[in-house]
């Protein structure tokens, strides 16, 4: 459920007000990276994800029916610990497991089992033994593959490719001025990261079926990379630009 405006405890003096931007944002509960709806502060440079704004106290998982994650406002102990979806570092807001000590971040943990359009379907899965278009490699990370099993993305690999093409927001606002899309006069992407060149075909193909292919690929990953970012519905709203 979606309220126009809330109150948290991250956040005590002001009130978040519900808004959607497409320009990229780094989420102060979690720390990740987020696009699309977010839950803003209209007086300081605060911002937290849908999913982080109105997390739930606990949460099941299919991937891990044995586990009941509690959500936690940092993570556990002293040790690095990472999100067993993306294998990023956990440094913020968490879901966790203190049975098995298995950790999702809020956007992770929330993924969509299926994104569908009505043209294309992906499933998301804990293990895949098909190779990752970005990576070309097997297993890794959660990944989304598509219904018909050519296309196939490592959830890490979405999330690499978002610090490769947005690394200004992954600095710490401390490092580098933030003002408005631009961080240190460097003017950050507005749009989804452009991913020409970046998709591997691992199918022997004509030219023409290789370029079908990669036209499918990229679509499918328009798909993932919303969701990672915490909004499915961004692809709707127009935000995802070609990616081929």
């Amino acid at each position: 459920m979606k309220y126009s405006e809330i109150s948290h405890f991250s956040h005590p003096l002001h009130t978040l007000k519900f808004e959607y931007s497409e320009f990229p944002f780094k989420c102060d509960g979690c720390k990740e990276v987020g696009i699309g709806s977010r839950y803003k502060c209209s007086k300081c440079d605060f911002d937290l994800h849908v999913h982080c704004a109105i997390p739930s106290a606990s949460i099941f998982h299919p991937f891990y029916t044995k586990c009941s994650f509690q959500f936690l406002s940092r993570p556990p102990g002293d040790k690095p610990r990472y999100c067993n979806a993306c294998e990023r570092d956990v440094n913020g807001f968490v879901y966790h497991c203190r049975d098995c000590g298995f950790d999702l971040h809020p956007c992770c943990a929330k993924l969509p089992m299926v994104l569908d359009d009505g043209e294309v379907k992906l499933y998301l899965y804990r293990k895949v033994s098909a190779t990752c278009h970005k990576c070309g490699r097997k297993g890794r990370s959660w990944s989304y593959r598509s219904s018909c099993k050519k296309y196939n993305l490592h959830v890490a690999c979405v999330k690499d490719l978002l610090v490769e093409n947005w690394a200004g927001l992954y600095l710490g606002r401390s490092s580098d001025h933030f003002d408005g899309n631009v961080y240190g006069g460097r003017k950050l992407e507005n749009r989804i990261p452009s991913l020409k060149n970046a998709l591997h075909t691992h199918h022997r193909k004509s030219k023409g079926k290789v370029q079908k292919c990669c036209e499918m690929a990229g679509l499918a990953v328009q798909f993932v990379i919303s969701a990672v970012l915490g909004d499915p519905t961004a692809i709707i709203a127009g935000v995802i630009g070609s990616l081929i």
